[in-house]
């Protein structure tokens, strides 16, 4: 209490990282409610994953108070944030301590132990430790030969091997953290100037469509081989599957499957035997694995499609608007939030928003994150050779007092901002690159095995990126730190560690030149295919597999199929309300189509992605009806035929003016039967002659 009350003290520091602290927690918190379903998620879920996404963001805070409070200014209006050394050094080592825990302990096990198949806690805790254990033994034999190398150079110690547990997660973490950061540090820029282009936008959306909706329509063919497995699994009502009739009970609650649930139509009841004769508790534990990877699978890419058709839409709208010039995107989704719900712009005001001032925005902040890209670039290559060249110093480190350098506040804004792009561009890169074994952040619908697994990466890239951004500094600055003290002694420590740290960043330009020049693109074109579509790259014209045009039909049927459900439903629940006060429900009626302005692949509205055919509907009824003969089937679809001929105009319009004579039926007019359409029955029917009707069915 006296050294708070003390004039030195720094309270206004403490009060300011507690309040830093608070808004890191909110932020955290909103971001597991965005993407995990809280109701449904275990507590001792919940907190493993928080503190993984808090402690990263803690150190973002933490590091740029470290700095100044070792290289303070000696003007006290341009004094940073200061904390005693004694409460960094506490703040450091719960930091990465738990950090370290959560990355190669609890997540990891946490990880297995969620996407394990077994239903007690037991199997799935033995399922956990042993995955778990093949990777660690796998990674102790890896790094036998360093931990031999550095017992015979500096001797065994608990000292020494905290040293070493520490350089090797420093290590293992930077070599993703550079590979991943340089492919971010080219890919944000590149985006941002790209989605400048309203038409770019719209063809590349297109241009992705169709490989998107063939994934979700593969993910549903899984998802229902699956569920036949489960169908029948619940059948076997003998043998050992009585063992186990609670477990597949609640396989069949899990997929919505009864007794006398049909298989799906994408299954072939005569195929070979899907269930094996003896059921055993492994093969129960895989099917319920797949069944919940199938699950979020189908959820996945139906959210992917679902987002890219909005986009789509909201993109295609807003490139119509260049005429009128009023922008609506009408009404927003009955899920949405309330800011998306909220309307404050003007139709005019949102079409100069959306058309002219958000594409320049996106250009000047792509050109500033492009030059921050190439500071970063330039200052991870020069910063053993030149290290008074680094961007990244002159822009952190502002004071100097001979050569003694100082970081006042604006330099500790600065260096948080440089980390926190730096993280932000790894990160991104996790969701870009698809080599995560289908692993993804779905809102309010992502797995947990994918939650711990994002948390994972987060928690691990963190420490190694923040270090790699404190030795672009002056030495004179770094070495004067708590981080350095705490952890760079240890990396240090060897020649192999020091070089490594120095070096090894240099390989940053290998990822940064293959993004930048879509080595990528090319390398999956060169072995998959020419009609490959990737997002670096034009994809190739024509209608092959990934053609934009293909997926403007794609996305065209789907609107138009989703904007005919809710007007359905609009008119259902209209049909509700006023059948209750005596009214007459309106009648939905269908405009005909011109078939001269409508393609052929646009013609059929596709059922929406969300809804899962039913027993009844999963086999289309293509059959022709019984009660007709060949002969009247032929003269169906012959009159179908004929009745699509359109004559010319002169042709309708010749013999007008001339009266038919009353031997050829022109006193008959009146006379002429009528059908229940209110059309005039034509008694030359042709399709009499072979049994039919006369009736046109469609």
């Amino acid at each position: 209490m006296l050294e708070i009350a003390s004039k030195s003290s720094p309270v206004g520091s403490t009060v300011f990282a507690l309040l830093a602290l608070l808004v890191i927690s909110l932020v955290v918190l909103s971001i597991l409610r965005y993407y995990l379903p809280l109701r449904t998620t275990p507590a001792f879920y919940t907190v493993p994953i928080f503190f993984a996404l808090w402690l990263p963001s803690v150190v973002v805070i933490l590091l740029p108070i470290d700095l100044a409070s070792n290289a303070t200014t000696d003007d006290e209006a341009t004094r940073g944030i200061w904390l005693p050394e004694r409460v960094l050094l506490v703040s450091w080592r719960i930091s990465y301590w738990l950090t370290f825990v959560l990355t190669w302990f609890l997540l990891p096990i946490l990880e297995e132990y969620s996407d394990a198949g077994y239903r007690d806690p037991k199997g799935k805790l033995m399922h956990s430790l042993r995955e778990n254990a093949q990777f660690m033994a796998t990674v102790l034999a890896a790094s036998v030969l360093g931990l031999i190398y550095f017992f015979i150079s500096y001797g065994f110690s608990i000292v020494s091997l905290k040293g070493l547990l520490m350089a090797l997660a420093y290590m293992f973490g930077l070599v993703l953290a550079i590979y991943l950061m340089g492919h971010g540090l080219v890919s944000i820029p590149r985006r941002l100037m790209r989605n400048a282009s309203l038409t770019g936008r719209l063809r590349r959306l297109q241009a992705r469509a169709p490989k998107l909706y063939e994934r979700m329509q593969d993910s549903l063919v899984t998802l229902e081989e699956i569920e036949y497995q489960v169908f029948e699994l619940g059948r076997r009502k003998v043998g050992s599957a009585l063992d186990y009739q609670d477990w597949i009970e609640e396989l069949q609650e899990m997929a919505n499957i009864t007794d006398d649930h049909a298989p799906p139509a994408t299954i072939d009841p005569t195929a070979s035997r899907i269930i094996p004769t003896v059921i055993t508790e492994k093969f129960l534990a895989d099917l319920t694995r797949n069944l919940m990877r199938a699950r979020h699978t189908r959820l996945r890419y139906v959210a992917e499609w679902n987002h890219l058709v909005q986009k789509a839409s909201e993109t295609q709208a807003i490139i119509d608007s260049a005429a009128p010039k009023k922008l609506d995107f009408g009404d927003a989704d009955p899920h949405a939030g309330m800011w998306e719900k909220t309307k404050i712009l003007s139709p005019y005001t949102r079409h100069m928003v959306y058309f002219h001032l958000l594409p320049y925005m996106q250009v000047a902040l792509a050109i500033f994150l492009g030059a921050a890209s190439a500071c970063i670039v330039w200052s991870e290559v020069i910063k053993l050779a030149f290290p008074k060249l680094s961007f990244i110093r002159l822009t952190v480190i502002h004071h100097w007092v001979g050569d003694k350098a100082q970081v006042g506040f604006a330099g500790q804004v600065i260096s948080a901002l440089w980390i926190c792009y730096m993280c932000s561009a790894a990160l991104i890169s996790m969701t870009e690159v698809k080599v995560w074994r289908g692993r993804a952040l779905v809102k309010r619908n992502t797995s947990h095995e994918s939650a711990f697994w994002y948390a994972l990466q987060v928690a691990k890239l963190s420490i190694p990126i923040s270090y790699n951004f404190l030795t672009m500094l002056s030495r004179s600055v770094y070495k004067k730190t708590v981080f350095y003290k705490f952890l760079g002694e240890s990396i240090d420590l060897t020649p192999l560690g020091r070089w490594f740290d120095d070096l090894y960043p240099v390989f940053v330009l290998i990822p940064v030149l293959a993004t930048l020049f879509g080595v990528y693109g090319r390398v999956k074109r060169l072995f998959v295919g020419m009609d490959v579509v990737d997002d670096d790259e034009d994809s190739p014209t024509g209608y092959g597999t990934g053609s934009w045009r293909e997926g403007r039909d794609l996305i065209d049927r789907d609107v138009r199929g989703n904007s005919l459900r809710r007007r359905d439903d609009a008119f259902s629940r209209l049909a509700t309300t006023t059948g209750n006060t005596g009214r007459s429900a309106p009648v939905l009626s269908m405009p005909a189509t011109r078939s001269s302005g409508t393609s052929p692949a646009r013609s059929p509205v596709r059922p929406s992605a969300n809804a899962r055919p039913g027993p009844s509907s999963r086999r289309p009824q293509l059959e022709e009806p019984e009660d007709d003969n060949m002969f009247a089937i032929i003269g169906h679809r012959m009159k179908n035929t004929i009745d699509t001929f359109e004559a010319p105009r002169w042709m309708q319009d010749l013999g007008q003016g001339i009266k038919k004579p009353k031997w050829m039926g022109g006193d008959e007019e009146e006379n002429t039967p009528q059908r229940p359409d209110g059309h005039e029955r034509n008694n030359s029917d042709f399709r009499r002659w072979f049994g039919g009707e006369g009736g046109i069915r469609l």
